[in-house]
């Protein structure tokens, strides 16, 4: 056994080597969608493909990278060497959407496979029949862009140059997507050295015994924290809009068994898979149910293998949440990932009332496609902008403008100035949206306003991807659901109301988006709020009536 200072510095040490690792990231990337709104995740494996460790970036990613290291590791078996460096992306065989492309890097010392270092990123365009990496249009996976499954990028150190032009080839503006992997790549190798140097001044069998005891720790205190929470059989569910091919209403069912220090979490009665592309693959789905125990348990908790020991799941394939290939599951990552994660949480409440949180805003994206006038060049933007407001909590109100609830804030909006001078974009305005959120003893977060101006001299044309117009931020223990997105597009005089789902909107030279993001739901019962926090929201502007006035 080592020592606890020991497994102390371990357990710090890993910390900090997914949060350099996410540094080294955020400077090298090309894209905005990484250098600016942080749209990846960083993490260790060991060789039993057991998460160590993970960086707070984004959720959704990191839970189902055990899975993608498996696919690698039992297709390759023998043949992984030092120097290697994979890639994979295919939610069949281990990731999340096609968009999230991994990068693993094995880590070797002393000639053995210790541990894989890795890089998911979300990559501004993966290919396919539409650009932006989202196509609400496809009925299945092929036309949703270049499939990788495990693949081996780097020989022993060598370049396989074939095969990063065969990849490049395939999605749109190359040039970016190369400087994006490279980042990726060099990433994991930053990984691969800081582990490597902790290996080197402790030992393999400190850092290994420091880490199986970081991991039983970890199932320790989450089973210690479910063991508080009342016994019995709870049931929670949440409700998608539609799948943007005629299905609507379409519930994903969580049944929670609480028994002593552990959860069981059928979603069996979750609906049968749809057309679209809001499925689930197999791992997107175990990531999201940890995901939402991972939300509910202390927070200094390492988020590990370890820690989801506590938890098992029972799913059925050919429903909505683990679909049967080849189904597209673009949106997965958002939709249906959120509504998994919220129908335990709703669920869960009735357990642990003191620990659960209001709904969050839901994606809706917008992707256009044009030419810059003053480069002359194409373009590719994603709406990282004009962000949903969180849902309240025991802790309080709910966060303005935090974003959606399958990345808790860990994706950001970039910088607005470096969006005009990198894109023919003006922002005429964007600010919070009043009384956009729900009321309660704990009102949500306020949604944003957003009114955007195409700077471009010849038409564009856009994509969505979300949901969210008709199912809004719910509220939790008698608080009330926040409003709904409305995203308008302002065109030579006429109004198009968006839908969430949509490919090939035109958009022409100066024609406006205007944006209203939805708010989060509310906590607890509105009659329970202070006349403080009520007098403080409207004088700050948050809301434009008392409720009373408002009824």
């Amino acid at each position: 056994m080592a020592d606890p200072i020991t497994v102390s510095v371990v357990t710090h040490r890993l910390e900090a080597i997914v949060q350099e690792m996410g540094e080294a990231m955020l400077r090298t990337a090309y894209s905005q969608i990484l250098n600016s709104s942080r749209d990846f995740s960083t993490a260790i494996v060991d060789s039993r493909c057991r998460l160590v460790a993970q960086a707070e970036h984004v959720p959704i990613h990191v839970g189902s990278m055990p899975w993608a290291v498996r696919a690698v590791a039992e297709f390759f078996t023998d043949r992984v060497r030092p120097g290697d460096v994979y890639l994979l992306n295919d939610p069949y065989h281990g990731g999340n959407h096609l968009p999230d492309l991994t990068a693993f890097v094995p880590v070797f010392f002393e000639d053995r496979l210790m541990f894989w270092s890795i890089n998911r990123s979300h990559q501004s365009d993966i290919g396919g029949s539409t650009h932006g990496a989202y196509n609400p249009a496809a009925t299945e996976i092929w036309q949703e862009g270049i499939r990788i499954t495990p693949l081996k990028l780097y020989d022993a150190g060598e370049i396989r140059d074939d095969v990063m032009q065969m990849i490049a080839t395939n999605v749109r503006h190359a040039d970016d997507f190369l400087g994006d992997l490279r980042a990726m790549i060099g990433s994991a190798h930053v990984g691969e050295r800081r582990m490597l140097q902790l290996l080197a001044e402790y030992g393999t069998e400190t850092v290994t015994e420091s880490i199986e005891q970081i991991l039983d720790s970890a199932e320790r205190e989450t089973r210690a924290c479910i063991s508080t929470w009342q016994d019995g059989v709870f049931h929670g569910e949440a409700i998608l809009d539609d799948d943007g091919h005629g299905t609507s209403d379409i519930h994903i069912r969580a049944e929670v068994t609480v028994r002593g220090d552990a959860l069981t979490v059928d979603l069996s009665d979750s609906h049968p898979q749809v057309t679209g592309f809001i499925n689930s693959s197999y791992p997107n789905m175990m990531s999201a149910v940890h995901m939402a125990v991972a939300f509910l348990i202390e927070p200094r908790t390492p988020k590990n293998s370890g820690t989801f020991r506590a938890v098992d799941v029972i799913a059925k394939q050919g429903t909505v949440v683990w679909a049967a290939p080849p189904a597209p599951v673009t949106l997965a990552t958002n939709h249906c990932a959120q509504e998994i994660a919220e129908s335990v949480i709703k669920a869960i409440a009735q357990s642990c009332p003191d620990r659960v949180f209001a709904g969050w805003g839901r994606r809706f994206r917008i992707a256009i496609k044009g030419v810059n006038p003053r480069t002359q060049r194409q373009f590719i933007w994603h709406l990282f902008h004009a962000r949903p407001g969180a849902g309240a909590s025991p802790a309080g109100d709910g966060w303005e403008t935090a974003g959606e609830g399958q990345a808790m804030g860990g994706s950001k909006f970039g910088s607005v100035e470096v969006a005009e001078t990198r894109f023919p974009l003006f922002f005429e305005h964007h600010e919070f949206r009043p009384d956009s959120f729900g009321d309660g003893k704990y009102r949500g977060g306020a949604g944003s306003v957003l009114r955007l101006r195409m700077e471009t001299t010849e038409p564009a044309v856009a994509n969505t991807a979300g949901d969210g117009i008709r199912h809004p931020s719910y509220g939790i223990l008698g608080g009330h659901d926040g409003q709904p997105h409305r995203y308008r597009l302002f065109s030579g005089g006429t109004v198009r109301t968006l839908k969430t789902k949509e490919v090939d909107i035109p958009v022409l030279p100066d024609d406006v988006f205007l944006v209203e993001a939805a708010g989060g739901g509310g906590y607890g019962e509105p009659a329970e709020r202070s006349a403080g926090s009520r007098d403080a929201d409207l004088a700050n502007g948050f809301v434009t009536e008392q409720p009373a006035a408002r009824g």
